[in-house]
Parts: C-alpha cells; structure tokens; sequence
C-alpha cells in the first residue's frame, strides 16, 4: 500500500500561559489516504480545529506544537520556517473554513482573487491562470461560470460563496484539503450540495481530505472514516459506518444517542450529562469520567490508550464489554 498522503503521530498542542503551559492536544495520531476523508468529529472544545491549524502550520502564540510529528507525504513539515511552510500551505494543503465571507475579499471580484491564488503558486501567465480559474468555477459547479468571474463576493449566496472558497483552495491542486466545519452556516440544502462537492472532489482528485466537524450526519453521508475527539484526545476512530452502527466508546455512544431517530416520538432527547473539562482543570484518568455512565474504578486511576483490533480502536478500559 502507498503511504499516507497525511501521517499525524503523537501530536501535542498547547498553550504557554502566565500559570506555565496548558496543554490542548494530546498524543494525536491520524493517518489520511489519497482519495480518502477522515472526518473528525466531536464537541465544541474537543481540539478538532486546533489540529487542523497544527497541521496548515497556522497556530499562532501562545500556542505551540510541543511534541509529535506530521508528514506530509512522508515529508516533516512540523516545525519548518515560516517561508517554507508558506509555500506547502495553499500549494500542497488547501483549506475550506466555516465562514466563506472570511476567506474572501470583498473588495475584490471573485475572478481577480483566484487568479492572483493560482499564479502565487503555479508559473502560469495572466491568461493561463484566468483559464484554470475559470475551469475551477465549473468544476466545483458555479452556474453561468464565466460572467461569475466579474462579480463580488457578496453577489453569491452562502452555498456558492462556500464552492468559490473550496475553488481557491483547489487552486493549487493540493494533495491535502482541510475542511473545518464548511457546512456550518449554510442552511440544509446547501450542506447537501457542499458535502456532496467534497465528496466528489476527493475522489475525482485523489485527495485526502480531513473533515472537522460537529455534526454526525455530516460524517455519515462524507466520510470514510471517523475519528471521534474529546479533550485533546482520539477516544475512538474505525471506518465511518462501523462506528455509527457499533460505537465502542461510551462517549461516541452518547453523541450517537442524542440523534432523534426518523418516526420516533419523544418527549425529551437524549443527552450526555455534565460539560467537557476546562484545558487547565483535567480529571486525572479518562477525561471523560466525571460524564459516563459506565464509569469504572479503573478509569479514575490511568488514561486508557487507543486499542482494539483491526481497523477499529477505543479508549476504554471496558473496551472488551462493547466490542
């Protein structure tokens, strides 16, 4: 097998603050396939954003990588100077981020910013690059794409602004995308049509894409495989439709539960009781604890590690219970 377009392994993140450093992420370790999304999901707070700004090489003090590697093609790419890494972020890593508007230069035609995007990182002249522009729109499904290339941001709806978004990301022909949260504040019709373009994308490219998330649905109809965060950590990660059918982890379990099933009636939904722990206040052992319902005595005592076999993996001490 080919390696992984995106090795992570042992990724610690944190934060250097006036009471000393305050770690974020721990002991990350992911692997993306060409042609393959990793969707991450998990609550506001559980570091799936954070490891994505890791890998772009966007993270900014206080915050640090303190520990681990990323490859990039079998290519270090933690820790490289600024320019270099300039030059991998937009030429070989693209980004998709929520807010579309945040991405996009209103003062700016749509046309004119992805030109100036692909001629930053292809040798192409004016007119070569307003081609590959132009071919971009299309691809990525802009209706009418040539008069589209003179307007402004703000002619576009969300859902189109989001496909320009994903267009300049493309620009480049990067082997990785990272997608956080792209569907966010787009209304339901418009998250469809935006995962099913990822979806597309991907394969017709041959990319690796990581997915951040919040939504379960989101990851069930994009990606191939999940990897559930919660305080820093993996608790759980397999191929995407095992771990919604057989969730092994008590907190995967919970978010899977507060979905309301199609035809069913109840009066309250389901929810995980409590709150995820502040960064500076961890429980000592699983951070999840002071949450399950099947807490045990052992999960106070150590951090239980990423185990299992095969494809699927937990962190659990009753692991054997659930599988």
């Amino acid at each position: 097998m080919s390696p992984p377009v995106l090795s992570v392994r042992g990724l610690d993140v944190g934060f250097d603050l006036r009471g000393g450093f305050v770690p974020a992420i721990r002991g990350i370790s992911l692997d993306i396939a060409a042609g393959e999304i990793l969707g991450v999901v998990g609550e506001s707070g559980a570091g799936k954003s954070l490891t994505g700004t890791a890998v772009t090489g966007l993270l900014e003090p206080p915050g640090r990588i303190a520990g681990g590697e990323i490859l990039l093609q079998g290519e270090r790419i933690d820790g490289l100077p600024l320019r270099a890494m300039r030059a991998i972020r937009g030429r070989r890593i693209g980004s998709v981020f929520q807010d579309p508007l945040t991405s996009l230069n209103p003062l700016l035609r749509v046309g004119d910013q992805l030109v100036e995007t692909i001629r930053a990182h292809l040798p192409l002249s004016r007119a070569e690059a307003r081609a590959k522009a132009l071919a971009l729109l299309r691809e990525v499904g802009i209706p009418a794409a040539e008069q589209r290339l003179m307007d402004h941001p703000h002619r576009f709806s969300g859902g189109m602004r989001q496909r320009v978004v994903i267009a300049l990301a493309l620009a480049a022909d990067p082997v990785l995308l990272i997608a956080d949260e792209p569907t966010t504040a787009l209304d339901v019709s418009a998250q469809a049509q935006v995962t099913g373009l990822i979806k597309r994308l991907c394969r017709e490219r041959g990319m690796a894409v990581m997915l951040v998330t919040h939504d379960m649905g989101v990851i069930a109809e994009t990606a191939d495989r999940v990897a559930v965060m919660y305080a820093g950590r993996v608790v759980e990660q397999g191929p995407v439709e095992d771990v919604l059918r057989r969730p092994l982890h008590p907190y995967t379990r919970g978010l899977m539960a507060a979905i309301p099933a199609m035809g069913e009636r109840r009066a309250r939904l389901a929810q995980i009781d409590g709150a995820m722990p502040r960064l500076d206040a961890m429980p000592a052992g699983c951070a999840f604890h002071p949450r399950c319902p099947a807490v045990a005595e052992a999960c106070r005592a150590a951090v239980p590690p990423l185990r299992g076999e095969g494809t699927r993996q937990a962190a659990c001490v009753r692991l054997e219970e659930y599988a």
